[in-house]
């Protein structure tokens, strides 16, 4: 994974000069690359309403994690027009910032989960109020949430039949390309400085035919999302490095914004819409567990082998998330499957620069080989940060 890391030539000195022939540690304090999870399940937490097990989880969430994904569903967000759930999203989200975590909203503009009240809106007035509703949420949110999935799987949006909503009605009459233009123009407007995701599950070239029509149109995106709900089974590693390599010619940074690999038995294979899955009861087993431990150690390691993904966002760290699956990390009862073992084992392992005592030369350097992120450096009492931004050999200073 030359592309993850760098190999680091650091000059430590101390008081203005090299600190030469000393014992310096040198230890990791944070991943560039964006391991991410869902931050639903700590809205009530963040908004002083938590419980014991709310923190316990909170804490075998940070453990994993470095970039949280919080909902702005619009039927939920705003059930009632004009009385919007800022507040408790804006404390969520200013919640994990201070714990040193950036946050993305999903998502601004949906045909699924959205404001029933929009269906009594002629299509001219829906197109004004969702533009307005970006523009209120992007701007409340700027400095706290700067990356936004902007819309969710427009691909099936127009033909989207299994609910009467005010969206599928606006991008029928309006169409994908337009829509997708209208909701990232009043996201850029909001806020320039803003992350801003084309997101969607379809995997065909219908996806790829929506981007190139989007990119062609001039609509500027700064990152493709692709969704990988592995209910039905793991993809392997061909079919995902086969999906990143034609998503990655558009030379777009990709995220995978919500995975799951269950721990369970698998959906069957005829289900075309994963919805359509409804069981009282999907159990976790042991078989499953470490069926599941052993996927996410190899999806993972396939989406770092590829230098165009950024981030990686599980959808949901314990069982019983979407669709009462059990795709977490932990089991109902918050205790760790081996998967979380497993992907510590790499996030704060194989990929991770614990506390190392080195010994400067006669011009005061050391040196060393990380994964891309912050490290801290130290030697009698005094510490200094430095950063490793980019692959290949850097030279940094440190100053104690």
């Amino acid at each position: 994974m030359e592309h993850r890391t760098a190999e680091a030539t650091v000059t430590v000195t101390r008081d203005g000069r090299p600190l030469a022939g000393q014992e310096v540690t040198v230890a990791q304090r944070e991943h560039s690359f964006r391991f991410g999870c869902t931050g639903f399940e700590f809205v009530d937490l963040a908004n002083g309403a938590g419980t014991a097990r709310d923190e316990a989880l909170a804490g075998e969430w940070f453990e994993l994690f470095n970039m949280a994904t919080l909902p702005f569903y619009w039927g939920r967000f705003e059930p009632e027009r004009g009385r919007p759930d800022t507040r408790r999203l804006l404390a969520t989200a200013r919640w994990f910032v201070d714990r040193g975590c950036p946050v993305k909203g999903h998502p601004l503009a949906w045909h699924t989960v959205t404001a029933d009240w929009l269906r009594e809106l002629p299509t001219e007035e829906i197109a004004r109020v969702q533009r307005d509703r970006i523009t209120r949420e992007v701007t409340d949110f700027a400095g706290v949430i700067d990356a936004w999935d902007v819309i969710n799987e427009v691909v099936i949006m127009p033909i989207f039949d299994r609910d009467d909503n005010g969206i599928t009605r606006l991008c029928r009459e309006l169409g994908r390309i337009p829509l997708v233009r209208m909701v990232f123009d009043a996201a850029r407007a909001a806020n320039p400085h803003a992350t801003l995701l084309l997101n969607d599950f379809d995997m065909s070239a219908a996806y790829e035919c929506l981007i190139e029509g989007v990119l062609a149109a001039g609509v500027r995106i700064d990152a493709l999302g692709l969704q990988s709900h592995m209910h039905q089974g793991y993809w392997g590693e061909e079919k995902t490095l086969g999906i990143l390599d034609r998503f990655a010619r558009y030379g777009l940074p990709i995220h995978f914004t919500e995975t799951t690999i269950v721990s369970g038995h698998l959906m069957p294979p005829e289900i075309v819409d994963l919805n359509d899955y409804q069981i009282p009861d999907w159990p976790t087993t042991p078989e499953g567990e470490q069926r599941q431990a052993d996927e996410i150690v190899r999806h993972y390691r396939t989406l770092l082998s590829h230098p165009s993904v950024q981030a990686v966002t599980y959808w949901g760290i314990s069982d019983g998330g979407w669709l009462g699956a059990p795709g977490g990390f932990l089991r109902a009862d918050g205790s760790r499957k081996p998967s979380y073992e497993a992907l510590h084992g790499l996030i704060k392992g194989d990929w991770w620069l614990p506390p190392t005592t080195l010994v400067t030369d006669a011009q005061g350097r050391v040196r060393f080989r990380g994964f891309l992120g912050a490290y801290e450096v130290g030697a009698a009492g005094r510490t200094a940060t430095v950063r490793l931004d980019a692959p290949g050999e850097v030279a940094l200073d440190a100053a104690l």
